[in-house]
């Protein structure tokens, strides 16, 4: 049996092929679900468009989660397609480069600002769009990193943007549980994706990873998707205000 058969989807921050957020679309499909995909900006639109047509997206279409317009004329399209929502995967971050290869300490206010709106409370606002149309229940899911908890050398200023948002993760948690709605975060341990990327020496980090971990073996996005399809089924009914980890059992190291 299909664990999502029947199930609606929205699916935010696939940029290629590569990314974390196109393996879970690709599992959550598999599992029988309807998707509704977006890119952020015309640049991704030639990219993303036919990957979503792969996968017979029932929705796909350009939003910017930092345009209040274009995520109200998303959440309108579902609402008129569909009348309901029944998961959400929000997989986007940004910060600029100056400030995210810099000290913490020495990020500027306007960086600091524009990581936490765009990685952190973007976050809140789909779910505030999503509440009304969860109206059986639903899950949220949304992308973390170990970071977030410890000091991991160069990811700077998103560590504090990661631990913001788990903490969301936690409040949103409480806040949707009686209306049966789950809300996780899943923390997948270093993974070469475009985002990535722009991590300073992110090469070290996969290195040590794969060097140390529990499970001495490389990290794939085909890693994060089937947990994320777990966490958008009914079996996962009672799992919420987590965070998972997909890492080869590195977060239990010091």
């Amino acid at each position: 049996m299909q664990a999502l058969a029947g199930k609606t989807g929205l699916v935010v921050g696939i940029a290629n092929d590569d990314s974390i957020a196109w393996a879970c679309a690709q599992a959550f499909r598999a599992q029988g679900a309807r998707l509704a995909g977006t890119w952020r900006g015309e640049r991704d639109a030639e990219t993303v468009g036919p990957l979503l047509a792969s996968l017979d997206a029932d929705i796909a279409m350009a939003m910017d989660v930092n345009d209040d317009a274009q995520v109200q004329a998303l959440f309108d399209r579902i609402r008129q397609a569909w009348g309901r929502l029944d998961f959400v995967l929000h997989s986007v971050a940004f910060a600029p480069r100056q400030d995210l290869h810099g000290r913490v300490v020495d990020s500027s206010r306007d960086g600091f600002l524009l990581a936490m709106d765009t990685s952190c409370h973007s976050f809140v606002r789909l779910a505030r769009h999503a509440e009304p149309l969860m109206t059986q229940g639903g899950s949220l899911l949304t992308m973390s990193y170990l970071g977030g908890e410890e000091v991991v050398p160069n990811y700077g200023l998103m560590g504090p943007v990661k631990a913001a948002l788990q903490a969301c993760v936690r409040y949103l948690a409480a806040e949707l549980g009686p209306s049966g709605i789950r809300v996780n975060a899943v923390s997948p341990g270093p993974i070469a994706t475009r985002a990535a990327g722009g991590i300073a020496h992110f090469d070290a980090l996969v290195a040590d990873s794969e060097r140390r971990s529990p499970l001495p073996r490389p990290l794939a996005i085909d890693d994060v998707g089937p947990l994320c399809a777990f966490l958008a089924s009914d079996g996962a009914r009672a799992i919420t205000g987590t965070t998972q980890y997909v890492d080869n059992g590195f977060h239990i190291l010091n």
